[in-house]
């Protein structure tokens, strides 16, 4: 009998934990990256990229990187400059960059039989290559969102993926739509270069400082996850102490409460705002040329408006009734498995504050543990899939219902039902199940 063989689809962060997981379980598998080389998004050289020059981590480099192959670096936060030469010296320290062949898009998925044939495109002509499986790993923050408005801007429009430097919006008048993280990295940025920066904003954000007691502030209370509403409860009061209230700066009050949306690892912006660098403004209500009518009645004319509406989920290259897309984003098992197990995968598509690189490792090593099981435990895991509650992955947090939240996590709940599923996988299925003692509370509060 073959060996099976599977594809991986993009060479990022969440293709090359593909790649590793399934080399160490001896999983043969060939990898397609539309770029040259790998490093997805962090490659500003790629141009799928969305990133800038002025980007770093949000998260910090200890709770981001690979367990197995810790940074060169002591930078708690490093730039995108740093993290494209990790992924490279990962790739090529564990043989994996060989592995891949670059310049190469997938252009489409079709099931065949028991397995999916790919065709591809790239320097060497088409690929037509039959495949067992497929891990889709092109990423989440590739396709721009762009939402409609009223009227027609006549300035400069476009999205801040098309965002590299600072020096787009030397002396122009510039307003950002949204905040976000990224949006209110540029507005940073653009208030050294720009004749004018203004962000018209539809709800509040919490804003956390990276840095809290002199640590990482996303270090804190690690390996300690405590009751949503207790962590809530703490960690606003941590916040107001160290930043004061957004409000008075100019942002509305927030309808929602702390982590049921993800928050904003930038205080610069409060400082520029502090020091009247840039105001924030209302949501958009119509343009008319290069003036734009804001919900409160007031008005102002651009030269650049600056789309930070997010992005789309996008598999481009297959029928989304192959992957269960219901409303905004595929509903997978473990946001990894379609339920019909089809053959298809989904690498990445989490997101979730503080779950790193490592997180998406612990992805790739279930769909490792899943592929190289014996046929009679993986039917038991299909079944189990098919006929039991799925885990729970809020950790107790009433997220919002947007688009960009479809398929957020909490971090903890997350990782604790993929190595529960990965250990159910190790178990034989003629064995009853084991269930666990439940544990008892610890009353314990920590910052």
């Amino acid at each position: 009998m073959d060996q099976q063989r599977y594809a991986i689809i993009g060479a990022g962060p969440s293709g090359l934990s593909a790649a590793r997981a399934l080399q160490k379980a001896g999983i043969a598998f060939d990898g397609y990256e539309a770029s040259t080389g790998v490093g997805g998004l962090w490659d500003i050289e790629n141009p799928r990229s969305t990133m800038y020059e002025s980007a770093h981590l949000i998260s910090s480099r200890t709770t981001t990187e690979f367990a197995e192959y810790p940074m060169d670096t002591t930078a708690d936060y490093p730039s995108h400059k740093t993290l494209i030469r990790y992924f490279r010296d990962f790739a090529d320290h564990f043989g994996i960059t060989g592995l891949f062949r670059f310049a190469t898009k997938v252009t489409a998925l079709e099931p065949v039989g028991e397995g999916w044939m790919l065709r591809a495109s790239g320097p060497d002509g088409d690929v037509a290559q039959r495949y067992d499986g497929v891990i889709l790993a092109n990423g989440t923050l590739a396709e721009p969102n762009v939402p409609t408005f009223r009227g027609e801007f006549t300035g400069e429009l476009m999205h801040t993926s098309a965002y590299k430097s600072a020096t787009q919006l030397t002396d122009k008048r510039v307003l950002i739509i949204g905040a976000g993280n990224s949006g209110c990295d540029i507005a940073v940025d653009a208030v050294h270069h720009a004749a004018s920066v203004d962000m018209s904003v539809r709800r509040g954000y919490y804003f956390v400082p990276r840095y809290l007691f002199g640590r990482p502030s996303d270090t804190l209370n690690q390996g300690r996850p405590l009751p949503a509403r207790i962590k809530q409860f703490v960690d606003r009061r941590v916040l107001q102490a160290f930043t004061g209230d957004p409000v008075r700066f100019g942002f509305p009050k927030p309808d929602y409460k702390l982590y049921e949306s993800h928050p904003i690892v930038n205080t610069l912006i409060l400082n520029h705002l502090g020091q009247g660098d840039l105001q924030i403004r209302p949501d958009i209500d119509r343009f008319d040329g290069r003036v734009v009518h804001f919900r409160d009645g007031s008005s102002a004319e651009y030269d650049t408006i600056l789309l930070a509406t997010g992005y789309t989920l996008d598999y481009p290259f297959v029928a989304r009734d192959q992957l269960n897309w219901t409303g905004w984003s595929p509903k997978l098992f473990l946001n990894v498995f379609p339920p019909s197990f089809n053959g298809l995968y989904v690498m990445g598509m989490i997101e979730a504050s503080g779950i790193g690189w490592q997180g998406r490792y612990e992805q790739a090593e279930l769909i490792a543990a899943y592929l190289s099981a014996p046929p009679a435990q993986q039917a038991a895991f299909r079944e189990r899939v098919r006929v039991e509650p799925w885990p729970d992955l809020t950790g107790g947090y009433k997220y919002l219902g947007l688009e960009r939240m479809s398929y957020y996590v909490n971090k903890d709940a997350y990782r604790s039902a993929v190595k529960e599923a990965a250990a159910g996988l190790r178990r034989d299925p003629s064995e009853p199940a084991r269930r666990r003692p439940p544990k008892r509370s610890k009353r314990r509060i920590a910052a």
